[in-house]
C-alpha cells in the first residue's frame, strides 16, 4: 500500500529560536492517529535540534541532501550515514535547486538516491520540468528520463524510494500546476514505476502547495502527498496542508 505523506523542505532557512517554536508546535499537534505521515527536512546544522524536539512524537525528520559518497575527502558534504545517526528517516535528492545551482546530473541524483538507501534513509527523489521544457512539449520526456535514472541506479530497491514531481516553473513562484496537470505527470510516473516493479512507491507533488490548493491536489488518484517548501515554515499552513 502506498504511504500518504507530506514532507516539508525548509531549504536554507531557520534559526534555533524559530525552529524551537515550529518544532514544538508540530510535535504537540501531530499525532499517530493522523491519516498521513509528516516529515520535516531541515538544514544539516539543525538535525540535532530536530531529533531532540521530535524523537518522542509522530513527526519524522530528514535531511535536504546527501553525498553520493559514504565517506572520504569531500569537504562540506554530508553522508547519509551521518544523517541517520541523528535519527533521520528521509533524504531529499535531486531537488531542482540542486540540479540548477549545483549542476547535479541525472546520474548524480541516482547515485545519491542509492547512497541514501545504503545509509539507512528513504530517498525522496525529485523530478520535474522547466517552463521552457513544458512550453515546448517536453514534460513527459524530461520526467521520464529523470525517474528512469533513479530506477536504473536503484534496481529492485526502487520500491523503497519516494518520488516527488516538482514542476520547476511552480517552485516559489506562486504558480501551481492544476490538479489535472499534476495528475497527468503523476500517472506517467506511476506507469514507469509499475514497469520497474515499484508501482506502490509514493509519488508526491511539489510546487507552491498551499492550504488552499492541497485538498484538490490530494484528490487526484496518483498524488500521494506533497513536498512543501516555504509553507512548511508556517506551522498553521503546514498542518492545514497535511490535514487537507
Amino acid at each position: 500500500m502506498r504511504d500518504k505523506l507530506v514532507v516539508g523542505n525548509w531549504k536554507m532557512n531557520g534559526g534555533l529560536a524559530a525552529n524551537a517554536k515550529l518544532l514544538a508546535r508540530l510535535a504537540s499537534e501531530w499525532t499517530h492517529r493522523e491519516r498521513r505521515k509528516l516529515v520535516v527536512c531541515v538544514p544539516a546544522p539543525y538535525l540535532g535540534q530536530a531529533q531532540a524536539a521530535l524523537s518522542s512524537g509522530a513527526v519524522m525528520w530528514g535531511v535536504q541532501d546527501v553525498s553520493e559518497h559514504a565517506s572520504g575527502a569531500y569537504t562540506g558534504e554530508v553522508a547519509a550515514g551521518m544523517a541517520a545517526e541523528f535519527g533521520c528517516r528521509y533524504a531529499i535528492v535531486g531537488h531542482s535547486e540542486r540540479r540548477r545551482l549545483h549542476g547535479e546530473t541525472d546520474r548524480v541524483v541516482g547515485a545519491k538516491a542509492a547512497a541514501a538507501l545504503a545509509g539507512g534513509l528513504v530517498p525522496v527523489a525529485c523530478v520535474g520540468e522547466t517552463l521552457d521544457e513544458r512550453e515546448r512539449g517536453a514534460t513527459e520526456e524530461v520526467v521520464a528520463r529523470q525517474v528512469d535514472a533513479v530506477i536504473e541506479a536503484l534496481g529492485a530497491a526502487m520500491c523503497r524510494c519516494v518520488v516527488a514531481y516538482e514542476p520547476v516553473w511552480a517552485i516559489g513562484t506562486g504558480r501551481t500546476a492544476s490538479p489535472e496537470q499534476a495528475q497527468a505527470v503523476h500517472a506517467l510516473l506511476r506507469s514507469r514505476l509499475a514497469a520497474a516493479g515499484a508501482g506502490d512507491v509514493s509519488v508526491l507533488y511539489g510546487g507552491s502547495v498551499k492550504g488552499s490548493n492541497a485538498a484538490a491536489l490530494f484528490a487526484m488518484p496518483d498524488i500521494d502527498g506533497a513536498l512543501v517548501g516555504g509553507a512548511s515554515l508556517d506551522a498553521d499552513e503546514f498542518l492545514t496542508i497535511a490535514r487537507a
